[in-house]
C-alpha cells in the first residue's frame, strides 16, 4: 500500500494516541496468569497485541472483549501447536520467560522479520536458570528454574522482563542488574498484583511466587505513538495540536526533555502517570547535544527524532543506538535512506547517524521497509516537507497504531 503525504497549510486538532503497546503486552500476559478476572480498558488494538492475545489462547486464557480470565501461574495448558508471535518481538521474547519454568515445552515462532531478530540474549539467562531453551526455531519449557544474579550485557526491557517473569517461578531470589535504567513497566505492574518484587538502585529482585492478584486497569496512551505528533507539531511552521492521555512514565519521556510540549492534566492510573500534552509550533532550536544514555529512553521514538534533527541548527549526532540495526527492519539504514531521498543531510553511522540541518526536505517516494515506525516517521518527514512523499509499505503502521492515518489526516 502507498500513501502519499503533502504538508498542509497549518496542523490543527486533538489526537488520542493507541494504548500503550509495552503495558498492553505485560497487562494481558500477567492477568493471564494471574489469579481470577481482570478487565483492561484501552487495550492497544495493534496486530503485535494481537499476536500475545492469540498465544494466550492457545495455552488455554479465555480473552474476551477488555476481560482476561486468568488462570493462575500453574494454569497454562501446553499448545497443541508452535505459538504464532508473528512480528512482535515483545511476545516472543516475554512469552520465553514467562513458560520456561512450564513442566511442558512451547515452540515459539514468527514472520520473516521476527525470526532474523536476536533471541540468544533471551536464550542465555534462561539457560543460567536451569531452563531447557533452544533457537532455530525457539523453544522453551519442561524444567525447573532457580534464581540467578544477571548483569545484563544489552540495554533491553524486554530481555529484562523475561528474566523476571521466569523469576516468579524459579527456587530462590532472581536479581537483573542494569547498567542504564529501562523502562519499568513490568516492576510497576508486577509490584500492584503483589508480586514480592524490589527495586534498589539498577537491581531489580523477584522472589518465587505461587499466586498474583488479577489487576484492572486503563492502559495509558503510547507516548511513542504520540513522539510523531509531538514532531510534526513542533516543526510544522503553522501548528497547534493536543495530544490526549499519553503515559509519561519517567523511564519513557525523555521526548519531552528534547521538544518542548506543555503537559496539562497529570493524573495517574494504575501507577503509570498520565497526561495531556499541548504542542505547538517552536522557534528555530540548536543541534542536540546527544547523551547516548538518551537512546536506551528513546529507542522507539529515534526514528522520528531523526526527521526532528534535520530542522535543528547545526549537527547532531544520535549515537548508542545499535540496538536499532535488528529491530523490525535496520532502521538506521531505513531512515538514512529514506531522509536521504528527500534531501537530508544524513550520515549512517554504526550506531546512530550524524545529520545537519535545517534542511528543506522534498516529497520523495520512500520505502518503510515492512517497518512501522518507519512509515509513520517518513509520513511526519512529508508533513514538513515540499511536494509530494510516497511511502511503500505505509499499511504497516497498523502493527502499532492502527488509526495513524486517519490521524494524520484529521489533522490535515
Amino acid at each position: 500500500m502507498i500513501e502519499r503525504v503533502k504538508s498542509p497549510r497549518r496542523l490543527r486538532g486533538t489526537v488520542t494516541p493507541p494504548g500503550d503497546k509495552s503495558i498492553s503486552h505485560r497487562a494481558l500476559l500477567l492477568n493471564a496468569v494471574a489469579d481470577g478476572r481482570a478487565e483492561i480498558e484501552n487495550l492497544g488494538t495493534g496486530a503485535d497485541i494481537g499476536s500475545t492475545a492469540a498465544c494466550l489462547h492457545s495455552l488455554g486464557v479465555e480473552i474476551g472483549e477488555g476481560v482476561v480470565h486468568g488462570v493462575g501461574l500453574g494454569g497454562l495448558r501446553k499448545p497443541s501447536g508452535p505459538l504464532d508471535c508473528g512480528n512482535s518481538g515483545t511476545t516472543m521474547r516475554l512469552l520465553a520467560g514467562l513458560l520456561a519454568g512450564q513442566p511442558f515445552e512451547s515452540m515459539l515462532v514468527g514472520d520473516e522479520s521476527l525470526a532474523r531478530r536476536p533471541m540468544d540474549r533471551v536464550v542465555e539467562p534462561l539457560r543460567k536458570m536451569g531452563a531447557h531453551a533452544e533457537l532455530d526455531p525457539l523453544r522453551v519449557g519442561g524444567r525447573p528454574l532457580h534464581g540467578i544474579e544477571y548483569s545484563m550485557p544489552v540495554v533491553s526491557a524486554q530481555v529484562k522482563s523475561a528474566i523476571l517473569l521466569a523469576g516468579l517461578r524459579a527456587t530462590g531470589t532472581t536479581r537483573v542488574v542494569e547498567r542504564v535504567p529501562t523502562r519499568d513497566h513490568t516492576e510497576l505492574m508486577l509490584e500492584a498484583m503483589g508480586a514480592p518484587l524490589t527495586v534498589v538502585d539498577r537491581t531489580v529482585s523477584v522472589e518465587t511466587t505461587d499466586r498474583l492478584q488479577p489487576l484492572d486497569l486503563r492502559i495509558p496512551g503510547d507516548i511513542s505513538g504520540a513522539a510523531f505528533w509531538i514532531v510534526a507539531g513542533s516543526f510544522h511552521p503553522d501548528a497547534s495540536l493536543e495530544v490526549l492521555e499519553v503515559g509519561v512514565n519517567p523511564t519513557r519521556k525523555a521526548i519531552l526533555e528534547l521538544l518542548p510540549a506543555k503537559v496539562m492534566r497529570l493524573r495517574e492510573v494504575g501507577r503509570e502517570p498520565v497526561a495531556d500534552l499541548q504542542v505547538g509550533t517552536i522557534p528555530a532550536a540548536p543541534a542536540w547535544d546527544w547523551d547516548a544514555s538518551w537512546s536506551a529512553a528513546l529507542i522507539d521514538e529515534l526514528p522520528v527524532l531523526a526527521v526532528a534533527a534535520t530542522q535543528l541548527r547545526g549537527t547532531t549526532r544520535i549515537a548508542g543506538a545499535a540496538e536499532l540495526r535488528v529491530k523490525e527492519s535496520d532502521r538506521i539504514a531505513a531512515m538514512a535512506k529514506g531522509l536521504g531521498a528527500m534531501g537530508a543531510q544524513i550520515r549512517e553511522r554504526e550506531d546512530g547517524w550524524e545529520i545537519t540541518g535545517p534542511t528543506v526536505l522534498t516529497g520523495a517516494r520512500v520505502s518503510a521497509f515492512d517497518d512501522h515506525r518507519v512509515a509513520m516517521a517518513l509520513a511526519v518527514a512529508g508533513l514538513l516537507a515540499g511536494g509530494t512523499t510516497e511511502i511503500e509499505g505505509a499499511e504497516h503502521a497498523a502493527i502499532s497504531y492502527p488509526n495513524f492515518w486517519r490521524d494524520l489526516e484529521s489533522l490535515c
